[in-house]
């Protein structure tokens, strides 16, 4: 089972720089994408509804901002828009589909440079996402969760980490919270195969030229619950994949 999860920064800027063609080509099983920035209504047939995926769409109450989707061969069996939460459901973050053998949340965590109040959103989000990740381990499901994190966790995954430790992505309370979900159990997969690996990175500035000097941040994670860690054959950053300012993550598992 083949799991991707991709940023796009527009699902309509993405279709005309070849998104579909990509997705055809790469076939992945379940797709996830982030900051899709378009209400269902507003996509034509083709991407709405590809041939071969089934396909669930969650909407910012504002247009042209935030936004999640799903694309999937299997039907899941259950498949929850939002986590419940007015305050951030009504931003088009998040996506919960259960496949019996594994759930799967999809996120898009807010920027918290604008302001400090945008970033207590943002911690207040992330402690929400995770107690729901929680509470589905403790009914007994094996729970990846994936994603732009919009969150470098460690020195090792971005380019110029002491000059950014001021600013919101690479904060120590944002960090703080990567340690807490890497020490209730969960597994960052690229990490877990490639602990020593730097130049690894999913998101790069559009400023400065700074995609083809591999001046990047690695904000975008598959995470996985430790019982899914014997089913995991891989996990890999498509760096050559463009179409947006990230790239697409996968992770593979033997289910």
């Amino acid at each position: 089972m083949k799991l991707y999860s991709w940023n796009v920064n527009g699902i309509r800027a993405a279709q005309k720089k070849g998104f579909l063609d990509w997705l055809h080509a790469e076939q992945p099983d379940v797709l996830t994408v982030q900051e899709t920035k378009a209400w269902p209504d507003q996509l034509d047939n083709e991407l709405r509804q590809p041939k071969g995926y089934h396909t669930w769409w969650v909407k910012a109450e504002r247009k042209g901002y935030s936004g999640v989707g799903l694309f999937s061969k299997t039907e899941p069996q259950e498949v929850k828009l939002g986590l419940g939460i007015e305050k951030f459901d009504s931003e088009g973050r998040t996506i919960i589909a259960d496949y019996g053998d594994l759930t799967l949340m999809s996120t898009y965590l807010p920027n918290g440079k604008g302001s400090e109040e945008r970033l207590r959103f943002k911690m207040e989000y992330k402690e929400a996402f995770l107690d729901y990740a929680n509470r589905l381990r403790a009914a007994g499901k094996s729970v990846a969760f994936c994603g732009d994190i919009n969150t470098a966790h460690n020195e090792i995954d971005l380019t110029h980490p002491k000059p950014n430790s001021k600013y919101s992505g690479f904060l120590r309370e944002e960090r703080d919270w990567m340690d807490k979900v890497v020490e209730q159990g969960y597994i960052d997969s690229y990490r877990h195969l490639n602990p020593e690996r730097e130049g690894a990175y999913s998101w790069w500035s559009m400023r400065s030229g700074a995609r083809a000097k591999n001046v990047g941040w690695r904000i975008d994670y598959f995470f996985i619950s430790p019982d899914l860690l014997e089913k995991m054959a891989d996990a890999e950053i498509h760096a050559d994949v463009m179409g947006s300012d990230h790239c697409p993550i996968s992770l593979t598992l033997d289910v």
